[in-house]
């Protein structure tokens, strides 16, 4: 086959497979499993073996052992079929700009969609090399087909390099990651690795074990409805009571004033009548005492307006999403030194950042997996701006490889 990195990328990306945050079907969407299919005959061709698509969706594969008998510990990679519903990923047009001369870049001309330096500076990082846009009317789909074709790519010429000692390696494509669920029914004992490494960071070099603690909260209020002739000092509007509630959070802790390790408390929605009012919000902080103590603020306050307006006017419920795999993956530190031995090895500068926000590698921490994650070499995921720089995505190839032969 012997397809490169981009050619593979640009066949993955023309496919629709957003998923759905509504669907009550996993994987959420048919597309997924067609598009798993198609990579499960992909692996086949290519030379891989033990390749499987479960009832979810799943595809599992073995890049094959060229150490006889090999006793060692069995590596896994790891990447996400899905794109995010936040941006269309119907009918993307993928375009390569080769030679890129630092300038804007003029994704649609007839709509006036201007890609610019100075609103996107790690723009200027890639002059001279090749860059793969939209035409400005969806998402590329970079998050994460770039680390779906790194995956392949790195498969077939460890195939056709039999010489590279090195056990068998265990490569699996997930669904439903952007919705949160790409590890719902992932089978750790099946994929039958020990350590693995998610492919579905930003630009190259990217190395992420650090990710939030996450919670949602459900907050209802509830109301006395008057008639507003007659209302006076018996009205409880359960609207301003969520209002009273927001306004009760940290200003400071709102996502739009945090950065880096900084946490924050978010409204995602708010809705009701003068009856009833429901909030929702997310809580996030990689430090877990700092999560603890965000999440018994939002309870201090729910029990004051209950103490202010009588109990059962506010009711707050709690849910854990996922936590920090730090704590997973530190006792196996390896995993990390092994990465920046290799981006030393290739001259790739290193950028270690916690993840503001979660992944498919969190959850399967947590499941006995220990699973930091890689970059892939693209910029702006979600939305009409993505990109992917080609020469990124082929020493994002040179990674995974090398990785590969730390564990023989």
């Amino acid at each position: 086959m012997n397809m490169t990195v981009l050619e593979r990328f640009l066949n993955y990306v023309v496919v629709e497979t957003t998923s759905d945050p509504y669907a009550e079907s996993f994987p959420s969407t048919k597309s997924q499993l067609d598009f798993g299919h198609t990579l499960m005959e992909e692996m086949k061709e290519l030379g891989l073996t033990d390749v499987t698509q479960d009832e979810y969706g799943y595809v599992f594969g073995t890049i094959p052992s060229t150490v006889p008998d090999y006793k060692g510990k069995i590596l896994g990679l790891i990447a996400h079929m899905d794109t995010a519903p936040a941006a269309s990923g119907k009918n993307i047009k993928p375009r390569v700009i080769k030679n890129y001369d630092g300038a804007e870049i003029v994704l649609n001309a007839e709509k006036k969609i201007v890609m610019k330096p100075e609103d996107f500076p790690s723009l200027k990082q890639y002059v001279g090399q090749d860059l793969v846009v939209t035409d400005g009317l969806t998402l590329l789909g970079g998050d994460d087909k770039a680390g779906v074709a790194e995956i392949m790519t790195a498969a077939e010429y460890l195939i056709n390099h039999p010489e590279i000692p090195h056990g068998p390696i265990r490569v699996g494509f997930t669904p439903d990651e952007e919705v949160g669920q790409g590890a719902d029914y992932f089978d750790v004992k099946k994929f039958g690795a020990d350590f693995a490494y998610t492919v579905d960071g930003g630009e190259c070099g990217e190395l992420e074990y650090e990710n939030f603690n996450a919670a949602s909260v459900f907050v209802d209020f509830t109301g006395l409805s008057i008639h507003p002739g007659s209302a006076k000092n018996k009205m409880i509007n359960a609207l301003l009571l969520a209002m009273e509630f927001q306004g009760m959070m940290p200003e400071a802790q709102k996502p739009e004033h945090t950065e880096g390790r900084e946490g924050f408390i978010h409204l995602e929605s708010l809705e009701g009548s003068v009856e009833h009012a429901s909030s929702e919000y997310i809580v996030r902080d990689h430090d877990f005492d700092l999560f603890k103590k965000k999440k018994e603020y939002m309870q201090r306050a729910a029990d004051y307006m209950n103490v202010k307006y009588g109990e059962g006017t506010v009711s707050l419920r709690m849910e854990d999403s996922y936590y920090n795999m730090r704590q997973q993956i530190e006792p196996h530190y390896f995993l990390i030194e092994n990465v920046l031995k290799v981006y030393e090895k290739l001259d790739i500068e290193p950028k270690i950042q916690p993840i503001r926000g979660g992944t498919d590698g969190s959850r399967l921490s947590f499941m006995g997996l220990p699973c930091p994650n890689l970059g892939t070499g693209g910029h702006n995921f979600h939305g009409h701006f993505e990109y992917v720089c080609v020469q990124s995505m082929e020493k994002c190839v040179q990674v995974l490889i090398e990785l590969v032969k730390t564990f023989d």
